[in-house]
């Protein structure tokens, strides 16, 4: 019994030095981050930069099961003539491809688009751009495209949790929170990181809230998941008979008791908790606010189109995003699944971009008509692309296409990025990462070293977290021994679509 009691004081003391040396480090980072103005709730930027940021903050704009490059960005006139034809085996090159297609009776048959794609920019180059997508066509001269956008994973899982967290296995910090844990907030009433879904007609797949979660680091730097029903955020409101008074009350009584248990055991995820109860307390007056959009004009309405009125559509969670970046929320995603095309892509594909094109757009154009699009950084993009062959049946209307990583388009911007521009080139079929003349890089590329016209999915968040002040490479924190980073050991900032 008294061995028992004696290995209790030593965990006491063991938990009282780690707790209070994180703490200590932790409350010094976040009073030299936040500043008197994020304090007083006014947003300025963090002092916690590497670097001079040429952004503040950023919209994710995330379409979750995978976008076909092929009928949206990277326009491949050759596949018209090559009709069901087989995918050549030197265009393939020994690449993997899924279960769902290994084995087709019919091969690997070649796909072209039955879209119609215009080249649009004011630049020699030019962007193309597919029929579906007609206002975002219009502020392409805002965007820059990213053609050699990869990744290794091709299944959904783990492709949706490398991009958000740097690595296939969950478990890691998402990209929200390394943010949060960098830069601090801008406004101590809203969550540095907030998170929608936007309704779809397409919602196969799940999506997990380790991909806006903290990992590792403090439950403070988690995403916080806007709802459109019901309360905003879970619990926001007050129980029946309890007014805000009464709840005053109560959290400054748990506040002394979560105190009393930090005295004794150290935790730093006690004064976490703390935190978020006070910030839970503050949402209930900022939030109503923040998503009653009554105030907005009739020419807003009429930028973002009519669903912009329907709670949890695409161009509502767009237009609350832009509501959210003018109270200094750091980083806003909205998620919009169902760009899983395996059968019935012009179908499934069709109703997805009359959901999101004219609020991409819109989005775009309102943060510059604003003054906040050179300072705020725009990304749209999925896990990985689309097949250039077909899986299932056939036609020239109708087809589906399987996953794709080798290379898919990712566009940005806003926020110092180049605009008016495409970055990098694929081959003829939309398959490979080719070279500017179409001709195929050999090797391909890989995540180890970075090839000049490539992004890896590291890449991207790399030149994202440079966006906004910080070198990847020394935004660390070290768990069990090791210190780790959104980009784990790898990661190259694109410099040449930076402005």
């Amino acid at each position: 019994m008294l061995d028992l009691i004696r290995e209790h004081d030593l965990l006491q003391t063991r938990r009282q030095l780690f707790g209070k040396t994180a703490l200590g480090v932790g409350t010094a980072a976040l009073s030299g981050l936040m500043g008197d103005a994020a304090a007083a709730g006014e947003p300025a930027l963090s002092s916690g930069t590497h670097h001079p940021a040429k952004a503040k903050r950023v919209i994710y704009l995330f379409m979750s099961g995978g976008p076909s490059h092929l009928d949206l960005w990277d326009y491949k006139p050759k596949l018209v003539d090559m009709f069901n034809q087989q995918l050549p085996d030197d265009v393939r090159g020994g690449q993997r491809v899924t279960g769902m297609t290994a084995n087709q009776r019919n091969g690997l048959p070649l796909c072209p688009s039955k879209y119609r794609f215009t080249k649009r920019a004011n630049n020699a180059d030019g962007v193309w751009v597919s029929e579906l997508l007609p206002y975002t066509a219009k502020v392409v001269d805002e965007l820059c495209v990213v053609r050699s956008t990869f990744t290794e994973a091709i299944n959904h899982d783990p492709a949706i949790t490398y991009i958000q967290t740097g690595s296939q296995i969950p478990g890691r910090p998402s990209l929200g929170a390394w943010l949060s844990y960098g830069l601090g907030s801008l406004n101590k009433n809203l969550p540095h990181y907030v998170v929608m879904h936007a309704r779809t007609r397409h919602p196969e797949q799940s999506l997990f809230n380790r991909l806006w979660g903290p990992g590792f680091l403090s439950s403070e730097h988690q995403g916080i998941l806007m709802r459109s029903q019901g309360d905003p955020v879970l619990y926001l409101s007050n129980p029946q008979g309890v007014t805000r008074q009464d709840r005053r009350a109560q959290l400054d009584a748990l506040a002394a008791l979560n105190q009393q248990q930090h005295q004794r055991f150290a935790d730093p995820e006690i004064l976490s908790r703390i935190q978020q109860h006070e910030m839970a307390y503050r949402m209930q007056m900022s939030v109503p606010e923040l998503m009653d959009l009554s105030t907005e004009s009739d020419s807003t309405f009429e930028l973002y189109g009519d669903d912009a009125k329907t709670p949890g559509t695409f161009a509502a969670c767009c237009l609350n995003a832009r509501r959210l970046a003018e109270r200094g929320v750091r980083n806003i995603q909205i998620f919009h699944r169902g760009w899983d095309a395996h059968g019935g892509l012009p179908r499934e594909h069709g109703s997805q971009c009359k959901d999101i094109d004219q609020a991409c757009a819109a989005l775009i154009t309102d943060l510059k008509q604003r003054g906040m699009l050179d300072d705020t950084l725009v990304v749209w993009g999925g896990e990985f692309g689309r097949t250039a062959y077909c899986q299932g049946n056939l036609t020239r209307d109708n087809y589906g296409r399987d996953h794709h990583p080798r290379c898919f388009t990712t566009w940005m911007a806003g926020g110092g990025i180049k605009a008016g521009i495409t970055y990098g080139h694929t081959d003829d079929f939309g398959y490979n990462i080719a070279h500017p003349d179409g001709t195929p890089m050999s090797p391909q590329p890989d995540k180890g070293s970075w090839t000049p016209g490539t992004m890896h999915i590291h890449d991207l968040n790399a030149t994202v977290l440079h966006l906004l002040g910080i070198d990847h490479r020394k935004l660390t924190y070290r768990y069990q021994g090791r210190d780790f980073r959104l980009t784990d050991v790898h990661g190259h900032v694109i410099d040449d679509i930076v402005a």
